[in-house]
């Protein structure tokens, strides 16, 4: 707006020379005018009529968007996949690294995939909780040039996941940057989470794996995992104090023995380079593998410099217990993580909700809250309902102060809600659902339907001010048949420019909604519906806001004439004077 009112009138200046043709003698604008001048002549002789067509297809557009689904963001195309699954507690080292191997080869199998990289357990940091049963791997992709034909991101996770079936191991998919936003914003790894709260670990996993298992029906799951809050395996040595005593030990020094045999102690660092790495010494694995051989191999210094196996100053036992405590605002806390294809999360969630309250009883203290992508969508709802009504409020008062009039600003106004009428068929016909990206793009079209309206209202202002002149200059009062001509003056001789704004406008977008590659997920969904728009907004400013104008100025020129004998009548004249 800045460079249009300053650069460019000083650009026209230096750039626009020679004959410039006049713009009746365009064939450009000749060909807009021959097309639009029968329409608009049609618009002026069934006004009403013209009007209700434009309200049956503002009530029509009812149908599309009811069929639109919610998400609050679209899936950014990261061009590498993670796939996180997750089984019941208690598995061991080897088994998962057996599995982990297993699951590497079958999706190193696919010819869309480059490399792969999996991971069980938790990395070598205090930050990653991770237990042993839970997964990572991270898939990168080749170019989809090297994809088999056809072949789309969906179908490729779908063809995936029905090869990664495992009995006791639940999949879940999505994306490395994706992941990790959505785990530190939520705690959720899938698309949609279930928290459970309440005061009892036994009680909370049981409610956890009715939902589970009721999730699981809901037409669009694909899996669904509720955290074991029970069944984890520990290694306890409990020492036996009155052994110990008898051979003069402490508690400390067996613990120092138990951790030195067991977890390992760094006894030295090796140099390689500029590299250093600690030297690690513990009790091989065959002599550490069951609570038996722990109790007969590992041995404990005593007094005289004897050595007694563990059995006889500890007793070592399995016991079993949580895999790991979640508290969230000072509850309990368990999560179930779901993952779902081929639906939206909006109804989704409305769906699961709803089997949730039917089939599953919550005791008095346990609750649960729906989390993940639709807690963050949540979030972005009651954001808007704050941003939508206060654009439009801006809108209006923008208006109002160009105007001067109410009129006029409520006929500019009605642009904006014919303008969601494309918008809404376009989102209905490319399949996009609501989201963010889509409520940035329907704020931008209010801005420019307001635009374009306002573009040809001050063309119809301009033109009726003249013809009100020249009546003014001929000593009559103007008509309908000067309305008329009005109408079809700024209308008609003006269909240039507005043309030029909405061509403008669309030659922008269109590359950005077409365009692929990183971000166009969500860029494409910001200009579907100002693309849309654009169209029904068009045909609203040709030929609605014409109609409306015309029926407006026809109201004030019957009033004008009613109230004009009145106020004939009501003059009042001194003696000796007459009309």
């Amino acid at each position: 707006a800045l460079l249009s009112v300053t650069l460019v009138p000083v650009l026209m200046m230096l750039f626009i020379r020679g004959k410039i043709m006049p713009e009746a003698k365009n064939p450009l604008n000749r060909f807009l005018i021959w097309v639009y001048r029968p329409i608009i002549a049609g618009v002026m002789r069934w006004k009403l009529v013209t009007i209700a067509l434009a309200l049956v297809a503002l009530g029509v557009s009812w149908y599309p968007a009811s069929k639109l689904g919610s998400e609050f963001m679209p899936t950014l195309n990261e061009g590498t996949l993670l796939y996180m699954p997750a089984s019941l507690p208690g598995m061991s080292i080897t088994k998962a690294a057996e599995v982990l191997q297993t699951q590497d080869k079958i999706i190193k199998s696919f010819p869309e995939v480059a490399s792969v990289y999996g991971k069980a357990g938790r990395a070598n940091t205090a930050t990653d909780p991770a237990p042993t049963e839970m997964f990572e791997t991270v898939i990168n992709l080749k170019p989809q040039e090297e994809w088999r034909p056809g072949m789309t991101t969906d179908k490729l996770i779908a063809e995936m996941d029905k090869a990664l079936q495992f009995p006791g191991v639940s999949n879940a998919w999505t994306m490395p940057i994706k992941a990790r936003i959505d785990m530190l914003s939520t705690g959720i790894r899938t698309p949609i989470g279930i928290k459970v709260f309440g005061k009892d670990l036994g009680e909370m996993e049981k409610l956890a794996k009715e939902i589970e298992a009721v999730v699981k029906t809901v037409p669009g799951t694909t899996s669904a995992f509720a955290e074991r809050l029970t069944g984890g395996s520990y290694l306890n040595i409990e020492p036996d104090r009155a052994a110990l005593a008898r051979y003069g030990l402490s508690v400390g020094e067996l613990l120092d023995v138990v951790g030195s045999a067991l977890g390992g102690e760094m006894v030295t660092t090796t140099v390689e380079g500029r590299e250093r790495f600690g030297v690690t010494v513990r009790y091989p694995r065959e002599l550490r593998s069951n609570p038996e051989q722990i109790e007969r191999e590992v041995l404990v210094p005593v007094m005289g410099g004897a050595m007694v196996p563990l059995g006889q100053v500890a007793k070592v036992v399995v016991a079993r217990g949580t895999p790991g405590i979640r508290t969230e605002n000072a509850l309990l806390s368990a999560y179930i993580f779901v993952d779902i294809r081929d639906r939206d999360i909006g109804s989704y969630v409305a769906d699961a909700r709803k089997a949730v309250a039917e089939q599953v009883k919550f005791p008095a203290g346990y609750y649960i809250t729906w989390s993940g992508q639709f807690e963050a969508m949540e979030r972005a709802i009651e954001k808007m309902k704050i941003v939508v009504p206060v654009t439009l409020l801006l809108i209006f008062l923008l208006l109002y102060l160009n105007f001067r009039r109410l009129t006029e600003t409520l006929i500019v106004m009605l642009s904006v809600p014919f303008a969601l009428v494309g918008g809404i068929w376009l989102m209905w016909w490319l399949g996009y659902n609501l989201s963010v990206a889509v409520a940035v793009g329907f704020i931008a079209l209010a801005g420019v339907a307001a635009e374009t309206g306002v573009v040809m209202l001050i063309y119809l202002d301009h033109a009726w001010e003249h013809a009100r002149e020249r009546c003014r200059a001929e000593g009559r009062v103007p008509g309908p048949s000067d309305l008329y001509g009005a109408v079809m003056e700024g209308a008609v001789e003006r269909v240039r420019p507005k043309m030029m704004t909405v061509v403008a406008i669309m030659a922008g977008l269109l590359p950005i909604m077409w365009g692929s590659g990183t971000g166009s997920e969500v860029m494409s969904r910001i200009a579907a519906p100002m693309v849309g728009g654009m169209i029904s907004s068009t045909i609203l400013t040709l030929c609605v806001i014409p109609a409306l104008y015309a029926l407006l100025k026809q109201w004030q020129l019957e009033r004008a004439s009613r109230r004009a004998p009145e106020m004939k009548q009501a003059v009042v004249y001194p003696p000796g004077q007459t009309s």
